[in-house]
C-alpha cells in the first residue's frame, strides 16, 4: 500500500452469545440472525437480514462504511436500528458510533488509524518519569 497511514475499521458486536471483534476489510457485509449472514447476531429480536454494511470510497483513497437498514434489495428490518440513540434508515459510520439492533444485540464501530511508515515520532520535550527504585544508586563508600 502506497499511503503512509492505513485506516482499520473494527466492529465490536455484543449479543446473547457474548462479545466479539470483527475486522472490517470487505466491501459488503450482511448483518442479521440468518446463518448465511456475514455478521451473525444471536437475538430473537433481530431480523434475519437486519442491516447491510457497505464500504464506500473517499476522495483521499481511503474508505468508510455506511450501514443501511435491511438487505441490499431494499427490504427493511422488522424493528429498525438505533444509531447513537436515533432511529435511522442509513448512516455513514464514524468512530465510536453505537448501533442497536434490538435488546441484547448491539455493535460499536471503531476506526483506528495505523501509521505504517514510522513509529512514535521523537519528541525532544518528552519526559519519561522514573521512580526512585528504578535507578541504581552509586555506592562508593
Amino acid at each position: 500500500m502506497s499511503s503512509d497511514s492505513k485506516l482499520s475499521c473494527i466492529l465490536i458486536v455484543e449479543d446473547s452469545q457474548g462479545r466479539r471483534e470483527i475486522i472490517l476489510d470487505g466491501s459488503v457485509y450482511s448483518i442479521g440472525r440468518d446463518p448465511k449472514c456475514d455478521i451473525r447476531l444471536s437475538s430473537q429480536f433481530v431480523s434475519r437480514h437486519h442491516a447491510t454494511l457497505v464500504q464506500l470510497p473517499r476522495d483521499d483513497e481511503s474508505f468508510y462504511y455506511r450501514i443501511v437498514d435491511g438487505n441490499l434489495k431494499g427490504k427493511p428490518s422488522a424493528n429498525g436500528m438505533l444509531i447513537n440513540g436515533r432511529k435511522l434508515q442509513a448512516h455513514d459510520l464514524s468512530n465510536e458510533d453505537e448501533i442497536v439492533f434490538g435488546p441484547q444485540a448491539r455493535a460499536i464501530y471503531y476506526q483506528l488509524k495505523r501509521d505504517t511508515t514510522s513509529a512514535v515520532p521523537l519528541d525532544e520535550f518528552d519526559i519519561t518519569l522514573i521512580s526512585p527504585n528504578m535507578v541504581e544508586e552509586d555506592t562508593d563508600d
